[in-house]
């Protein structure tokens, strides 16, 4: 069997107590003792990324030779992330619903990980993604039930998110409707959990 690596991003500020989380635990689980995957896990809260400034980003558009100290601590943050999803062939973000949009922690992690040049490039016909051959699993979970309506703002920013840089490969798993109420939240998880399940035998 092929032997594969998988890379898990959980961003949940509730940390060990966090719905998405517990579906990434869930997704590891599954996995069992496969020696054919190799996991890697990113928690973006932990990593505690500050927000992307000019001072960071001029250091992407200097060349590494003439970058001075600073600089290379701080493009250092971007190529270590990058490097960390080239390497992996399955991207499995579980993430949480915060106002309508995914975590500020999450942002920053794409923040650096989406880079001109690197990532994608610009094109007389509009951005190229430069990843190619990579697959991602997004674990949603949500205190509301927003999938398929206008609220729901997060399926299409992460899908154009992962799509910039060439991964549109995207399978979704939502949890929704978890603070609805005890009944609600348990046959909502349990469905998550049985759908990741089947993800694991059906995709890896």
């Amino acid at each position: 069997m092929a032997f594969r690596n998988v890379l898990l991003v959980t961003a949940s500020i509730l940390g060990e107590h966090g719905q998405s989380r517990a579906l990434a635990t869930h997704f590891k689980a599954q996995l069992g003792a496969r020696d054919d995957i190799q996991l890697t896990e990113r928690d973006v809260v932990a990593l505690d990324l500050p927000h992307l400034d000019g001072a960071e980003m001029a250091s992407w558009m200097t060349a590494p030779d003439e970058r001075d100290a600073a600089q290379h601590e701080l493009a250092a943050r971007s190529d270590t992330l990058i490097e960390e999803v080239l390497a992996h062939d399955l991207i499995v973000l579980a993430v949480p619903l915060y106002n309508l949009g995914i975590p500020s922690q999450l942002k920053a992690w794409f923040d650096r990980v989406l880079r001109a040049g690197k990532t994608f490039k610009y094109t007389e016909s509009g951005p190229v993604g430069l990843i190619e051959g990579k697959r991602a699993l997004v674990l949603a979970a949500r205190g509301g039930q927003y999938a398929g309506t206008e609220m729901d703002t997060q399926t299409g920013h992460v899908s154009s998110l992962l799509g910039l840089i060439g991964i549109r490969d995207i399978d979704w798993i939502y949890a929704e409707g978890l603070n609805m109420g005890e009944a609600v939240r348990e046959q909502a998880m349990g469905e998550a959990r049985q759908a990741v399940a089947n993800y694991t035998v059906e995709r890896l």
